[in-house]
């Protein structure tokens, strides 16, 4: 492309190539493929014949929604795309969206037993600085957890013993 070419401004509304997304959003063009495999919800770029990628106005948005997330918030690329699935891309780019959604909070408790552990871990440290928290129902509460760590290094370690047979 020659000089006169880079220095023409597209509209808004126009359709880039790969690499004048990648320039325009600071990034590599093969994060740009990376991230079109790994969101294949939010970004469907059109193929020309020849192979040639053009973006749309409409995967520009998703492109700066996911560096957002991703660079500038430091989620991971399957964080990212549960916030986008469960928020919307206008959320993102609002400023609007919100880690740890109602969905998230609900559906913790029928995870498994080291979400359940993370549970109690977390309600152990919440429990307030009181005579009470250092009564015996706050020791019940430690050896639980004591008893419940060790069963996870039981197992951790049956697992490690079968790996290496």
């Amino acid at each position: 492309m020659g000089n006169a070419a880079k220095r023409i401004k597209k509209s808004a509304a126009a359709y880039r190539s790969i690499g004048e997304a990648a320039e325009e959003l600071g990034l590599q063009p093969h994060v740009l493929r990376y991230w079109e495999g790994k969101f294949k919800r939010h970004l469907k770029p059109m193929k020309r014949p020849d192979g040639r990628r053009m973006y749309r106005p409409e995967d520009i948005r998703a492109l700066q929604a996911i560096k957002i997330l991703v660079h500038e918030k430091g989620f991971t690329l399957k964080g990212a795309g549960q916030l986008l699935n469960e928020q919307g891309l206008d959320a993102v780019l609002d400023g609007a969206a919100v880690l740890g959604s109602h969905t998230t909070r609900a559906n913790a408790s029928t995870e498994g037993p080291a979400r359940k552990l993370q549970e109690a871990v977390r309600d152990a440290f919440s429990y307030e600085d009181s005579a009470e928290a250092n009564g015996p129902k706050g020791s019940e509460r430690l050896e639980t957890m004591l008893s419940d760590l060790m069963d996870i290094k039981a197992r951790l370690d049956a697992a490690r013993l079968r790996k290496a047979a």
